[in-house]
Parts: C-alpha cells; sequence; structure tokens
C-alpha cells in the first residue's frame, strides 16, 4: 500500500462499532488535524448513522462499503473483544491500516495471523491502549529514565472494582472470553508496565471465579441475570528482562480498595503513578533520604490527550516513516503476558513469556502527536 497521506493531509478513518466506547472517539478525531472521521459502519444501522451524525463530513455505512471505501485508508476497530480479530483481517484483507480497542484479539494465536497477514499487506496495526502516550505515564518515564529513583527493583500495579454490570447496560461481553478483569482492564497496566520498565520474560498467576453468574444493575435490563465464563480474580507477579519484579492484582471482585494503581520502586527512592486508564494524573517522588513525596512536573507526554492519539501518532508515522508508539508488537506482548498468565494459573507453574517488543519510544513534554 502506498502513502496515503501523500495525496491526503489527514489519514481518513472508517470506525467499525457505534457502542459506547466509540463516544469518547468521536469527540477526539475531529481535533486532530492529520484525522479525518469519513465513514461509520455498524451491525445497529441506527446506532452507525446517530454516530456519524455527530462528526461533519461523515457518513454511515455498510460494514463491507467501508472496508471498500476509497475514502478509508485505516480501519477503527471499536467492536467487542471476540469481534476484533475478524473485523481487523477485513480491514487488512482490504489494504487498510487498522487500529483497535484492547485487546487485539481473544488469544496469541489469532493476534499473530493478524499481525502477519498485516505486514504481507504492507498496512499498520495500532491497538489500545494510548493512555500511556498521555503526561501522567510519560513523566513518570521521564522520571525513571533520568535515574531519578535509581535502578528500579520492583513495581505494583492494581486494578479492582465489583465489576462492570453495576453501570454498564450490555456487559455480557465483559465476562466471555476476551473479556474479564485480565484482558479488559489489564491492558492498561501491562502496557504502562513495559512502557516504564521494558517488556516481561516470565511470570506465575493464580485466578479465581467467586460467582458464576451476574446481574446487570442499569439500563433497559436492569435485573437480568448472565453467565460468568471467565476468571474474575486474577494475581502474578512478572520479571521484567530488566530484572525488575511487578506485583499484578486485576479484579472484578473488590468493592472498594484505596491501593495506590501503580508504584514503581528503585534503589534510591520511589515513583507513584497515576491511573493508566486515564491520560494525566498527578506524578510523585519520593527521594531516598528526604522525608515526604513531591509531585513532579509534567515532563513528557501528549497533553491534554484523549482516547484517539495513539491513532494520531499512527498517523504521523505513515506520513513521516518510522515506528507508531501503540503499535501491534506491543499490544501482542501484553495479550502474550496476560494469556502466559492465566496459563500460569491453570499450571501452577511458572511461564516463560516466548514474544517480547521495544519499549516504546518516549513523548517528549509539550509534543504533538501530527509532529514527533
Amino acid at each position: 500500500m502506498g502513502n496515503p497521506l501523500a495525496a491526503h493531509p489527514e489519514l481518513r478513518i472508517g470506525l467499525v462499532g457505534a457502542g459506547k466506547i466509540s463516544n469518547a472517539y468521536l469527540t477526539t478525531l475531529p481535533r486532530l488535524t492529520n484525522l479525518r472521521l469519513t465513514a461509520v459502519a455498524d451491525l445497529d444501522t441506527e446506532r452507525a448513522a446517530a454516530a456519524a451524525g455527530t462528526v461533519s463530513g461523515a457518513r454511515a455505512t455498510t460494514l463491507d462499503g467501508l472496508y471498500e471505501a476509497e475514502d478509508v485508508d485505516l480501519v477503527l476497530n471499536l467492536t467487542i473483544p471476540a469481534a476484533h480479530a475478524e473485523v481487523a483481517h477485513a480491514a487488512v484483507d482490504a489494504g487498510k491500516h487498522v487500529y483497535g480497542e484492547k485487546p487485539l484479539a481473544t488469544t496469541t494465536s489469532e493476534a499473530r495471523t493478524l499481525l502477519d497477514a498485516a505486514a504481507g499487506a504492507g498496512v499498520r496495526v495500532g491497538c489500545a491502549p494510548d493512555t500511556v502516550l498521555g503526561t501522567g505515564v510519560q513523566s513518570a518515564r521521564a522520571a525513571l529514565d533520568a535515574g531519578d529513583i535509581g535502578i528500579p527493583v520492583a513495581a505494583t500495579a492494581f486494578m479492582v472494582s465489583a465489576g462492570p454490570e453495576l453501570w454498564h447496560p450490555d456487559p455480557e461481553f465483559y465476562y466471555r472470553p476476551g473479556g474479564g478483569p485480565l484482558l479488559d482492564m489489564g491492558p492498561y497496566y501491562l502496557t504502562a508496565l513495559v512502557t516504564l520498565l521494558g517488556p516481561v520474560r516470565r511470570v506465575v498467576g493464580m485466578a479465581s471465579t467467586f460467582r458464576t453468574s451476574r446481574t446487570i444493575g442499569k439500563g433497559p435490563r436492569a435485573g437480568t441475570e448472565f453467565p460468568v465464563e471467565v476468571a474474575t480474580h486474577v494475581v502474578g507477579v512478572l520479571e521484567h528482562h530488566s530484572g525488575a519484579l511487578s506485583t499484578l492484582m486485576m479484579s472484578f471482585e473488590v468493592w472498594a480498595g484505596a491501593l495506590p494503581r501503580i508504584e514503581v520502586y528503585g534503589t534510591d527512592g520511589s515513583l507513584s503513578v497515576p491511573d493508566p486508564n486515564g491520560f494525566d494524573g498527578p506524578v510523585r517522588l519520593f527521594r531516598a533520604g528526604t522525608q515526604e513525596w513531591e509531585q513532579l512536573p509534567v515532563r513528557g507526554g501528549y497533553q491534554d490527550a484523549s482516547r484517539g492519539y495513539g491513532v494520531a501518532d499512527l498517523a504521523r508515522a505513515v506520513a513521516r516513516g518510522g515506528p507508531h508508539r501503540a503499535d501491534g508488537e506491543l499490544a501482542y506482548h501484553v495479550l502474550d503476558v496476560m494469556e502466559s498468565m492465566l496459563t500460569a494459573a491453570e499450571s501452577g507453574r511458572s511461564v516463560q513469556v516466548g514474544s517480547s517488543c521495544d519499549r516504546p519510544a518516549a513523548v517528549p513534554a509539550d509534543a504533538r502527536p501530527e509532529e514527533q
């Protein structure tokens, strides 16, 4: 595939899946100058029309029409996890770049087939989360890279909730293969840990499912009971190639918790990292020999970022060459780590992670995704 930005100033986007998460992208895309939304498709044609109507110049179309459209350079895949691989393959087969919501696929086998197909077609694959490109995780990375806490020794990462059925009107997919707290929320935390500490080489894990069914709490289907098909509480330890050890807990079984989202511990201090499900937040540093934490200024990351900045970063790479940051190999490695944790939980043994990836390039302070 040639360079679409050679003839058009923006990468033209076709959005597939106009569900709840699409609202965030529909808000962000119009303010990113190297992106233009041209088409929206959804199995619910009325929902596609409503989404397209929020962005000037966008139209609703069928799935096949979107894949075949000459004014679509990249397919933005916002479908449920079970459909991620199918939609991404259709985009690649049509010669389109693809950027999807996490996880990249429900299994590493599906994901590797997709990445190989994209490489053969000469198109790029990007994948959420792009939250790690914001000022929160990037400022923490800048502190690590500057040696503010010395050599990183360990990290902790915690995400606990009572489950998305309390607020989501159609939460069943969270409890089917490709869902659960690990595959749903783990990508935010694991992508942040890889961005901060580099790839993972070995894991141990344990997992449990305390309830075999859940009940929808809000919306027109409130009171509907549905089965649980995945682990709902997962804990593990990750050994990074650097030697640092990260402790991870992902749960849909906890009503409330006061644990920090992510902390990194080094030979000369500690670093508190904000929620990786967001783009910003305070980064705090505790230096050896001091008595209290200090809040650091912004030292890196796209400011005022929101979902869609990873797509703009990909478009920048298409236009200028070189890698994009929220790329398929990073997403594959994160999926491999999660799959390995579940394998370790089932076997009771440590599992070597078969993949690795490059640590993504840092995002400089005051950067714009169209320019860096």
